[in-house]
């Protein structure tokens, strides 16, 4: 329900601050440089924040802290509610809201990433990881398509409706059972940051994989600059824009259920380097196409081969980390990742507001092939890493 409440809620503000851009007269590459500082603005919480969540998800109640989260997320929602339904929406409300979400979220990941080992037997992991990754796609597929729906309603509509959905949330972890505070091993808060992030840059294999998702989804990251590519460049408006982004939702599904049913067991590294290499060269052929259905399979691929790739990160991520110390390795990746998306969405609008989206997104995904490559050379024990259990 969270997750895909955080879904509409993303489609919605996007649209809504492009389509208020415009409507102000704005050019398409100023508006899709205004969409981009979503991102950014969301991802700054999450930078100050990160380690101190991470130390907090080894130390509180795990469970605890996500309900807080939720609690947390009810509060944009509903100002985003009443400021649609009382006429006071603006671009600089949508961004100044963001900041709260990413506050919320940047708690919300660690605990919620640490919390899974502790209730599931590590042999069924990687299988619970993948089905929880199918969790998160359905959510994403129906999500974009929700959205797109309740906004031809109303806008109100499209930010109440995540208000009921982590509502929702919060009350069904309420029903979780079992151990959800970790074992502390004590040592000061600072101690226990250093500990962290000493974990992390020792162990190559776990560096390497959070580390090339930052780089090349940075510079290969089409996402923000979707609602451009549907008003303006293939002209397919609102609907068009949700079915963007169900296509790479629907993309990630299918390969989450290939993989809840098969995990990858052999040459987990080398298929994770495969798959980052389509989806950049995926993001700049979709750069090029003019065409509806060709524009659709390219982001479904997109979709699909970032679902295989995350699936080998986070596999390796939480069978690596002691439970002890899972929190702030995963506060760590969420830093990573998250700073993969946002900054990859500030990137992108940076650069398509001096050369256009099309630009932006064409010559992030031949640099992001180019980043895969010099990985691969970079971190070796990361390209052999063979079996994940």
């Amino acid at each position: 329900m969270g997750g895909l409440g955080v879904q509409v809620q993303s489609v919605a503000m996007g649209w809504q601050v492009y389509d208020l851009s415009r409507q102000a007269h704005l050019s398409v590459n100023y508006a899709s440089f205004n969409v981009a500082m979503i991102g950014l603005i969301t991802f700054a919480p999450l930078f100050f924040l990160a380690l101190p969540a991470g130390v907090a998800a080894d130390h509180y109640d795990r469970k605890r802290i996500m309900m807080l989260c939720y609690c947390g997320e009810l509060i944009p929602a509903a100002i985003l509610t009443a400021s649609e339904l009382f006429g006071f929406t603006s671009v600089p409300l949508l961004l100044s809201v963001a900041v709260i979400f990413g506050a919320s979220r940047a708690f919300l990941q660690p605990a919620s990433t640490a919390l899974g080992p502790m209730l599931v037997p590590r042999e069924l992991l990687p299988r619970a990881i993948a089905w929880n990754s199918l969790a998160g796609q359905f959510a994403s597929i129906f999500g974009p398509a929700l959205a797109g729906g309740l906004l031809l309603l109303s806008p109100a509509a499209a930010f109440a409706g995540p208000f009921l959905l982590y509502l929702a949330a919060l009350t069904s972890l309420t029903q979780v059972r079992g151990v959800t505070r970790p074992q502390s091993l004590g040592g000061s808060r600072w101690e226990m940051v250093k500990e962290g992030l000493a974990y992390v840059w020792t162990n190559k294999v776990v560096f390497g994989a959070i580390s090339l998702d930052l780089a090349a989804v940075i510079l290969a990251g089409a996402m923000a600059l979707l609602p451009a590519f549907a008003r303006d460049i293939l002209k397919v408006g609102p609907e068009g824009f949700g079915l963007f982004r169900s296509s790479v939702a629907l993309g990630s599904a299918s390969a989450a259920l290939m993989l809840a049913a098969r995990p990858i067991r052999t040459k987990a590294g080398l298929k994770m380097f495969v798959c980052v290499a389509i989806f950049c060269a995926a993001n700049a052929a979709f750069g090029l196409s003019r065409s509806l259905p060709l524009s659709i399979a390219l982001l479904a691929l997109m979709g699909a081969v970032d679902q295989v790739s995350v699936f080998v990160r986070q596999t390796l991520v939480q069978l690596n980390a002691p439970d002890e110390m899972r929190g702030r390795v995963a506060a760590v990746s969420t830093l990573f990742i998250s700073a993969s998306n946002e900054l990859g969405e500030f990137r992108g609008g940076l650069v398509a507001r001096f050369l256009g989206p099309v630009s932006a997104v064409v010559y992030g995904g031949l640099a992001g092939l180019v980043v895969t490559g010099v990985w691969a050379r970079l971190f070796p024990a990361l390209r052999t890493a063979d079996r994940l259990e």
